[in-house]
């Protein structure tokens, strides 16, 4: 029996929707997030392609939980550039009842002295409390990712915007192998900083490093410790999903080792 449900972008098995499904309800997966269809990123493809990725994954009893949206993975300065995406973000969320829309938290810009590093953080905190508000009208999660390339890379930097923005809408997309790469041990120093209470979904890669760049490795064979993560989440009463988020290849060969670790999680 799997303690937590368990997921995945579907493009990690196949761009093909149906394909990715068949492949993620072989592995007991019940969860799909959504970044390409049809050949388009899921913001820029049409109604017709979102409505039949739709119907297939439901066909294979798959929810659509999150839309993996590139919102804010750009200089803080060009966001207003990507403003019309929001709303794009937030209808497709709504037609495909996904709850969480992905987002990150601004390029992050190397070198900056101390002054300028705190006007940036007060920036993404402005921008992340305004997504939050809009979510809210719509009854939906804005999900920040850490991510290695932004702002927010670790979990020391994301404890420190939810310090900063108490807001139910504004929750987090825990990404352990994002932090490591980052410099941070992800677990359990950067586990232990977060409130669990605010993770709405866990993201799950794993990979070792040279130098400081990942070699991207199966889940659970490179220097993540994913069952010690899993059990934690499990001990700390996570409520939420754990979903495959590879760079690895051997994307099937990930799903059966998540589903070992989540499976033996619960014995």
């Amino acid at each position: 029996m799997q303690r937590f449900a368990t997921g995945a972008v579907t493009d990690v098995f196949s761009p093909d929707i149906a394909v990715a499904a068949a492949k993620m309800r072989e592995f007991g997966m019940r969860g799909a997030e959504l970044r390409t269809v049809g050949g388009d990123h899921v913001l820029d493809a049409n109604h017709d392609k979102v409505e039949a990725a739709l119907k297939t994954l439901l066909a294979h009893d798959l929810e659509v939980v999150a839309i993996v949206s590139p919102l804010m993975k750009c200089p803080l300065d060009e966001f207003e550039e990507q403003s019309a995406l929001v709303d794009r973000a937030f209808d497709i969320a709504a037609m495909t009842g996904a709850k969480i829309v992905r987002v990150f938290s601004g390029v992050r810009a190397s070198g900056l002295p101390a002054d300028a590093r705190a006007k940036c953080f007060e920036r993404v905190v402005d921008l992340l409390q305004e997504l939050a508000d809009k979510a809210a009208r719509r009854s939906l999660i804005i999900g920040l990712e850490n991510d290695r390339a932004c702002n927010i890379a670790t979990a020391q930097e994301t404890a420190g915007i939810l310090a900063a923005i108490d807001h139910t809408n504004l929750q987090v997309i825990w990404d352990p192998a994002a932090a490591y790469i980052s410099g941070e041990k992800p677990f359990p120093t950067g586990y232990q900083m977060l409130d669990v209470t605010r993770i709405a979904l866990v993201h799950a890669k794993d990979c070792t490093l040279e130098g400081h760049k990942p070699v991207w490795e199966p889940i659970g064979e490179g220097d993540i410790d994913w069952q010690g993560q899993i059990d934690a989440l499990a001990d700390d009463h996570y409520a939420g999903p754990i979903h495959l988020e590879t760079y690895w290849p051997g994307a099937e060969e990930c799903a059966r080792n998540l589903k070992r670790l989540v499976e033996a999680s619960a014995l």
